[in-house]
């Protein structure tokens, strides 16, 4: 383990830990620890990227070493960080009550416009999970900037405890408004899903928008939390016909002959009727509560909920549950980029014991 000013680093299950940073932040990174490289080119001595969006300073008095608990590479040697190192894609919550784990690939695609964020936080004295996937439309750049903003702006709602639907509902709609303004010089419209999940205390809520979806198992049982928003559902065909626009069939049903998906970011052209209005359910975090897949479509065009649930069931890492599922959406022939994130509930199920890893 090493240390730095106002923050703790170690490596705990085979993953990144920090804790005590910027107020009580606590999470684990990304899969790869990446080259101190600013955004001007120049090299960043001593500091450290575990996430893409985030920078870690290292102390500067003393030669620190961290090491991989198998492969034994050494990562930092005092002021030097390696290129390249590849992690854990997991974690799990300081108060023992979930794990998580995500697998991402482009599939059979040449470009990748899927992107993730896991993320455990503390709000207010409350360990907070937030677990997203998002699904670009016209190249990466929607998806990209939802994940890069949506959390934050939601954990710093003012009303994000006291009542989280509403700020939920007020995080999208500003991360929607606020990327919008920024796509005022591109000449293409980019769009994205969000199928996030926000564990607080012992409630899950989950919030929708586009074809992304969140299924939990309950009592074994497999459950949509989420509905996909596609143009020919009777409501939402309605909704985009009363605000002026159409639905037709082109190979399948489109706004406007364009967009398969009926609610998503961005799209600034079609923004009148593709809207980012998430559709929020709550479910209690109880015993019955075995975990939760969020997929991007990658994985639900080839794999049912009841078939996705069976496959995780039997499996207890998260993080080997998502490469499984991943594997089996590939094998059966889907033709997109595939991202999931699991998340089991340890409480109640025999896991509780655990030591935190994020």
């Amino acid at each position: 383990m090493w240390r730095s000013s106002g923050m703790v680093i170690g490596l705990m299950r085979g993953c990144w830990r920090w804790s005590s940073f910027d107020g009580g932040v606590a999470g684990v990174g990304d899969r790869q620890v990446h080259a101190c490289v600013g955004s001007d080119g120049a090299r960043k001595k001593n500091w450290l990227v575990v996430r893409s969006d985030v920078w870690f300073k290292l102390s500067d008095d003393t030669e620190q070493t961290c090491k991989h608990p198998t492969k034994g590479k050494r990562v930092i040697d005092g002021s030097r960080v390696c290129r390249r190192f590849w992690l854990r894609s997991a974690g799990a919550s300081q108060n023992g009550k979930f794990s998580y784990g995500y697998a991402s690939s482009p599939g059979k695609r040449a470009s990748m416009e899927d992107f993730y964020e896991t993320r455990i936080d503390g709000v207010d004295g409350e360990i907070v999970g937030l677990f997203g996937v998002f699904d670009g439309h016209g190249g990466a750049r929607a998806a990209e900037y939802v994940k890069q903003n949506l959390f934050s702006n939601l954990i710093s709602h003012p009303k994000f405890i006291s009542d989280t639907k509403s700020a939920i509902a007020d995080a999208y709609s500003h991360t929607d408004s606020e990327f919008l303004k920024s796509e005022n010089t591109q000449n293409r419209d980019a769009g994205s899903t969000a199928s996030t999940a926000i564990l607080v205390g012992d409630r899950l809520l989950v919030a929708n928008v586009g074809d992304s979806r969140a299924v939990i198992c309950r009592g074994g049982n497999a459950i949509a939390v989420s509905r996909d928003h596609k143009p020919d559902q009777t409501d939402e065909r309605q909704r985009i016909e009363d605000a002026g626009g159409f639905v037709m069939w082109a190979g399948t049903w489109r706004v406007g002959g364009v967009l398969a998906v009926s609610r998503a970011f961005g799209d600034r052209l079609l923004k009148q009727y593709v809207v980012a209005d998430p559709e929020i359910q709550e479910e209690k975090v109880d015993s019955s509560l075995e975990f939760l897949i969020l997929a991007s479509d990658g994985l639900w065009d080839v794999v049912t909920n009841e078939e996705a649930v069976a496959i995780v069931k039997p499996i207890q890492e998260p993080e080997d549950a998502a490469k499984r599922l991943m594997q089996e959406a590939y094998q059966r022939g889907s033709g997109d980029n595939i991202t999931i994130v699991v998340v089991r509930f340890l409480a109640n199920h025999g896991a509780s014991s655990l030591g935190s890893s994020g």
